[in-house]
């Protein structure tokens, strides 16, 4: 995924309406006012959402009579989380080493007590 892809992806996913939006696509698709309903919010705003949402390639709309439903695209999204895996398994390893450091500390702890206690 290039940096011009992850950077629209984010940038999509940064607002939580749209965030909702794709949770509520992720059970089906739907169309604008199926949408709209659980927001305080006009179609024509929901529909701004949207045309973020498919120009970051999250959602596709389709045309069925006079309905375009929307569905999700989850490629995009294994995308960006293949990118933040990359992250998780850094900090995962960053704390096993931080671990390890606190096992250490507490052994060296353990052990002056004991040479004070000898003393």
């Amino acid at each position: 995924m290039s940096p011009d892809h992850l950077s629209t992806t984010f940038a999509a996913l940064a607002d939580p309406t749209r965030r909702a939006i794709l949770a509520r696509l992720a059970s089906g698709e739907a169309n604008v006012t199926e949408l709209a309903k659980p927001f305080d919010m006009s179609q024509p705003a929901i529909s701004k959402h949207l045309k973020v949402l498919e120009r970051a390639k999250l959602i596709s709309r389709g045309r069925d009579a006079q309905s375009r439903p929307c569905r999700l695209e989850a490629r995009r999204l294994k995308e960006a989380a293949s990118y933040i895996d990359r992250y998780r398994r850094f900090w995962e390893e960053s704390f096993d080493r931080l671990d390890d450091y606190l096992d250490e500390l507490k052994k060296k702890k353990k052990e002056d007590k004991r040479h004070a206690r000898d003393k």
